[in-house]
């Protein structure tokens, strides 16, 4: 699916899942480990189209918060070996 978006959404994406990398990278230190960065982001990466009650918005969090922890923790295999050379 990444690879079917538009080259810019791509390019941000991979920008994006590269700064959370190197983050994550550093979690020793910082205590930021992809749980706690997907649940810090992933309330401002997807939401629903419209307005729902509380419940099916902490389920729809929670579920962008699991894609996100995917996206970080394999984000070499999926936007490339070389994200942590973008910087």
């Amino acid at each position: 699916l990444v690879n079917q978006l538009p080259e810019a959404n791509l390019i941000l994406l991979r920008y994006l899942f590269g700064v959370l990398h190197h983050i994550e990278q550093n979690s020793v230190v910082n205590q930021m480990n992809a749980f706690n960065l997907a649940l810090c982001i992933a309330p401002n990466m997807l939401w629903l189209p419209s307005p729902t009650g509380p419940e099916e918005e902490s389920r729809s969090t929670k579920k962008v918060a699991l894609l996100v922890q995917f996206l970080i923790e394999n984000s070499r295999e999926i936007f490339g070996g070389d994200i942590a050379s973008l910087f």
